[in-house]
């Protein structure tokens, strides 16, 4: 049995400028895994950098709401959303909101540098 607490993960500043705290990942733990899953959050009146990556990527609203710009598109978000973001996507989301916006990522296959491009 594998269980991880979100307040044990390490937080960091990512390439995109949300706090993150990667949850899974298969080269950080030995799982049978191909995805990998962060915590992510942005402040009030911020927005993540603009990016695409390689793979699919997967948003779930857990707080807050804000505005999700996919390539030419934008549309309000909050609590209970899933966003689907395809691979090579124009990308960012942006806090709407007066708390924080609270959203997990889902990279699949799992997250890596080499496949990610801050614009």
């Amino acid at each position: 049995m594998f269980i991880k607490d979100l307040k044990d993960c390490e937080e960091f500043i990512a390439g995109d400028n949300t706090v993150l705290r990667q949850i899974l990942h298969p080269d950080k733990a030995t799982l049978d895994i191909r995805y990998s899953l962060a915590h992510a959050v942005l402040h009030p009146g911020k927005a993540s950098q603009t990016h695409r990556l390689k793979t699919s990527e997967v948003y779930y609203i857990l707080e807050g709401e804000g505005i999700m710009h996919i390539n030419d598109e934008s549309e309000k978000v909050h609590v209970g959303q899933v966003i689907y973001i395809p691979p090579h996507a124009k990308q960012f989301v942006q806090n709407s909101g007066i708390s924080d916006l609270k959203f997990l990522c889902i990279v699949d296959p799992a997250w890596r540098p080499q496949d990610e491009e801050v614009l």
